[in-house]
């Protein structure tokens, strides 16, 4: 799996925002400002937000994802040399669903379904 892969999950979820707020070759992607995923310059993985410190404790336990440098113990490392690409893309869907659930119901309501 690759940089591009985890990117081209990310913009394909509705209302979703690519960006590099943090300089060249970190990757951001949130939706309605808020950050569900990002790669960052050494591109070994896609980081990702966990719904609970709990589910991202049992990622790490069981080998699928790392601690994420620079992130709260809810967010995980998910390595490409190691997930294939049904992992990383379910690692992001839960990321863009969690981060979603967490909008004001006003907002959510203003976004378009996701398939």
């Amino acid at each position: 799996m690759t940089r591009d892969f985890a990117n081209a999950t990310c913009k394909a979820l509705p209302c979703a925002q690519w960006s590099e707020p943090f300089g060249p070759g970190h990757d951001i992607c949130k939706v309605a400002g808020k950050i569900f995923a990002a790669v960052g310059a050494q591109g070994v993985g896609v980081t990702v937000k966990c719904p609970d410190e709990e589910t991202a404790e049992m990622l790490r336990a069981a080998g699928v994802a790392r601690k994420a440098p620079y992130f709260h113990k809810s967010w995980v490392l998910v390595p490409f040399e190691t997930a294939d690409a049904g992992e990383i893309t379910h690692r992001i869907h839960v990321a863009y669903d969690t981060i979603r659930a967490s909008l004001p119901k006003k907002l959510q309501a203003t976004l378009p379904a996701r398939p």
